[in-house]
């Protein structure tokens, strides 16, 4: 291979030195993720959820006690305090320090596979090359090698930092807020059109050879858009335009997948099939990716789905030989699963593409087979509703075991059935306390109301 398409790289540091450092930045990051997927939900508009994660330092939810910097430090904190709140001693999730852990990991293994170490290394042995890469359209041009295969990967860390953000939140509360996705999306646009050549292939290529292919079984005003260059000139001479083009495309494409199962899933099985949450998650994987390794992601996802949905009633039937009842969540939250697919696509490139590239080749053919399989999915939707009714299963969603709004009131006033909890006391109004019927267990708890001293003496007849 040319060695403009396929040049070497040098890192000269050795693995033991850059593994370790990239696992204590990973770590610290994935503390900060932590407090985003804890104060992200809490609000509703998208302006509250990013000033949450700056307006007050961390602290016990409890007793409100800011957590000092030392019992803060990624996994070793946790491990110090042996997972209690150094004032109230309130216990503290051990998913906190997994997170930090597993999110070093996460920056070690994809360095080490977007990133060729070694003195024999060339671009062709990182995980994301594709020999119609930027290195070949539109080329590298100022950059080096080396600072092209650093910026792509950093650039993907920021998707994979998102994902995981936004599938910790949707595993939890079943939703996916637009603080976790949509600043994401925003930069990956900015920074795709400001870098240009951060995408994994171009916008549009086409095999040269789908005219003869397609020529006996097409009519004969189609075969000019068969004869289409393998990758558009304009590509080369544009390319901040075209990276540009790369992010739109897998806004637009990786988007309106999502959306398009939405409305055939209300159309044919009369209730949601995806959330609206999860259409902004596979545009915004889209706009990091370009639309190629969205519509890949879109179709790896249900295979990861049915995989764990699997395991469910493989362990569901485990249990029931031993006399047990492990129930199955039929309301599986879907964006984890398509996290995971987008991480699989991005580390995984190489061979995907190898094995995919043969439809993306076919141009203007991509229209009717993408209309074909959208029927397709639609048949199989109704060949697995009316199959569950002749079965006598009930496709609408159970009533019972849904979270609602005055459940989650009811949560949080059992969490502080005492309102002064973790507060000053105060002489405030005595409606305060009697909005929450507690005026009489105050009076009766403090020797006081809330605005004036309970009267103890005896009653003069």
């Amino acid at each position: 291979m040319d060695s403009l398409l396929d040049p070497a790289l040098r890192f000269d540091l050795p693995v033991w030195i850059v593994f370790p450092y990239l696992f204590v930045i990973g770590a610290i990051v994935g503390s900060f993720l932590n407090v985003c997927v804890y104060r992200i939900p809490t609000q509703e508009r998208l302006a509250d959820q990013l000033r949450m994660l700056w307006n007050r330092p961390s602290n016990c939810p409890r007793c409100r006690t800011n957590i000092l910097w030392y019992d803060n430090i990624p996994i070793f904190g946790w491990l110090k305090l042996r997972g209690r709140c150094r004032t109230c001693r309130m216990w503290i999730s051990p998913r906190y320090p997994l997170v930090e852990f597993f999110n070093g990991c996460l920056w070690v293994l994809v360095v080490w596979l977007e990133v060729p170490f070694g003195f024999s290394a060339r671009l062709s042995d990182s995980c994301v090359f594709a020999d119609i890469g930027p290195q070949a359209a539109p080329g590298l041009g100022i950059w080096t090698p080396e600072w092209f295969v650093l910026a792509r990967c950093a650039f993907h860390l920021v998707l994979f930092e998102a994902l995981l953000v936004a599938s910790l939140i949707d595993w939890d509360l079943r939703i996916i807020p637009d603080g976790s996705t949509v600043p994401a999306m925003l930069l990956a646009v900015l920074a795709q059109t400001l870098g240009g050549r951060l995408h994994l292939v171009p916008v549009w290529f086409q095999s040269a050879n789908m005219q003869q292919s397609f020529a006996l079984v097409t009519p004969e005003w189609f075969h000019p858009l068969l004869a289409g260059p393998a990758v558009p000139a304009w590509i080369g001479e544009h390319p901040h335009l075209h990276a540009l083009a790369v992010s739109l495309a897998g806004f637009v494409i990786g988007g309106g997948s999502v959306w398009g199962v939405r409305i055939l899933g209300q159309l044919v099985l009369r209730q949601e099939a995806m959330g609206f949450g999860d259409v902004i998650l596979m545009a915004m994987i889209g706009a990091f990716l370009g639309w190629q390794p969205v519509l890949i992601a879109f179709f790896i996802a249900p295979a990861c789905a049915m995989v764990m949905l699997a395991g469910q009633i493989l362990i569901g039937l485990v249990a029931r030989c031993f006399g047990r009842q492990v129930p199955v969540d039929r309301m599986i939250p879907y964006g984890p699963y398509l996290s995971l697919g987008a991480v699989l696509t991005v580390l995984a490139w190489q061979p995907l593409f190898a094995r995919t590239r043969h439809l993306f080749e076919m141009g203007a053919l991509l229209l009717p087979v993408g209309l074909i399989m959208g029927i397709v999915f639609a048949v199989s939707l109704l060949i697995v509703h009316y199959g569950k009714r002749w079965l006598g299963l009930s496709s609408e969603p159970p009533a019972a075991g849904i979270w609602r709004s005055a459940d989650q009131l009811w949560f949080f006033q059992g969490e502080r059935v005492d309102r002064h909890t973790g507060r000053w006391r105060t002489r405030d109004w005595e409606g305060n306390a009697s909005g929450q019927g507690m005026s009489h267990v105050e009076r009766w708890r403090h020797g006081t109301g809330s605005g004036r001293p309970w009267n103890r003496s005896p009653r003069r007849l």
